[in-house]
């Protein structure tokens, strides 16, 4: 948000008359309003972080750490104890997804998932979650735990395959090698599990153009329902940014925008939808999830570092287990940072998030817009008004943060 703000004060107004017809200017503006809608209140999106990594990947900058000492039957009961006393706060909202990301809950003993989805359903009605997801990594399980997967109810599965290419998993720290990321399909499928994601990464040092495309086919090969292709990013407090900063890895925009295309092109001929900068889909196999979560539905966020989003108001838990755990027995809550989100900071996140989909972002949220700015993308082909939305074609998409820059 901070920095959605200072893009705000810092760009300048765009002067300069629009070359467009004098009708096409009355007709976009007539569609512009003042009113942003108000937060969505009436239903709740869960989301719960599981913290634990075998092994830390050194590119990945989420809250994570290997298991250590922590008392597992302890954290769980944790998690539980959040989940009911939010439950009671928010008076029995209705649960539309849920999303358990990480760290690596596969991790999880079959007995622990399911003393947590006990304490779940406990606490929250999920008979009306049309999703509920969670993240896995090949050989982190087996046949019996997938199908306690499927009898816990969980409908998703996305799988942190990066990569099948044995060099660069090495390279990302990644324990499983390419043929366990077939086998662990294959056992998700025959539990039952009815989506099934992969997430991969490029741009790994040392990938070339053709590893990368490589990567794609074998995974289109498994035949998943989903697919995130990932620019990899050099995050500060990563082993990777200690690399980058010392120059030994480089980030290359030529490279990254070739591979990009090279996703799009080979996972839409492939019949996937690219319905969001990173993400691909077959038709009716999108996240809900993560869509909630670009269109500005409130989110309860469970476990540490967890983030919520909740009538207005945002609020980050402590990024620490065993102060998570003692916080939780101690006080109800391990609550670490709170900020009001107000309409113009709704209004900027809904750009910086929907102009990333391919249905685009509402013209509502962009009426404080300088004028000339709109006509100027859509005069060079980067931007379409499609009903009340604008949309990214053309090089938009590859094009979407300097656009959002540019907008805000």
């Amino acid at each position: 948000i901070k920095r959605a703000r200072d893009i705000a004060q810092d760009v300048p107004p765009q002067g300069g008359a629009s070359r467009h017809p004098a009708r096409r200017l009355l007709d976009l503006h007539a569609l512009l309003s003042p009113r942003i809608p108000s937060l969505n209140t009436e239903i709740l999106h869960l989301y719960l972080h599981i913290p634990f990594c075998h092994r830390i990947c050194p590119y990945c900058s989420f809250y994570k750490h290997t298991p250590g000492e922590t008392p597992m039957g302890a954290f769980i009961d944790a998690l539980c104890q959040e989940a009911a006393r939010r439950s009671s706060e928010l008076g029995g909202r209705p649960v539309r997804t849920v999303y358990l990301g990480g760290g690596t809950p596969s991790m999880l003993s079959p007995t622990h998932l399911e003393r947590l989805f006990e304490g779940l359903r406990n606490a929250f009605d999920l008979s009306s979650a049309t999703e509920i997801t969670l993240e896995a990594n090949p050989a982190t399980f087996g046949r019996r735990t997938a199908g306690v997967f499927r009898d816990l109810g969980v409908s998703r599965i996305s799988l942190g395959a990066q990569s099948f290419h044995p060099a660069h998993l090495r390279t990302l720290g990644r324990e499983h090698a390419p043929e366990d990321i077939a086998t662990s399909v294959q056992l998700l499928r025959e539990a039952g599990i009815p989506s099934v994601s992969i997430d991969l990464i490029f741009s790994v040092p040392g990938q070339s153009s053709s590893e990368w495309e490589e990567t794609l086919h074998a995974a289109l090969a498994l035949e998943p329902d989903h697919l995130s292709a990932y620019n990899l990013t050099y995050e500060e407090d990563t082993a990777f940014f200690s690399q980058f900063q010392a120059g030994r890895y480089k980030d290359d925009p030529s490279t990254n925008a070739g591979m990009f295309e090279s996703a799009h092109r080979i996972l839409t001929t492939a019949g996937f939808r690219h319905y969001e900068t990173s993400n691909y889909a077959r038709p009716g196999c999108e996240s809900r999830h993560n869509r909630a979560y670009w269109s500005g539905a409130d989110y309860l966020g469970l476990g540490p570092s967890a983030v919520s989003t909740i009538k207005g108001r945002r609020w980050k838990n402590i990024p620490d287990t065993d102060r998570y755990i003692t916080m939780i027995g101690s006080l109800g809550h391990a609550e670490a940072e709170c900020e009001p989100i107000g309409p113009e900071e709704f209004r900027i996140e809904r750009i910086a998030l929907l102009l990333r989909t391919d249905e685009g972002v509402p013209l509502v949220h962009l009426s404080p817009v300088p004028a000339g700015s709109l006509e100027k993308l859509l005069d060079e082909g980067l931007t379409e008004i499609a009903g009340d939305r604008l949309r990214l074609i053309g090089r938009g998409p590859l094009l979407v943060d300097s656009i959002t820059e540019f907008l805000l």
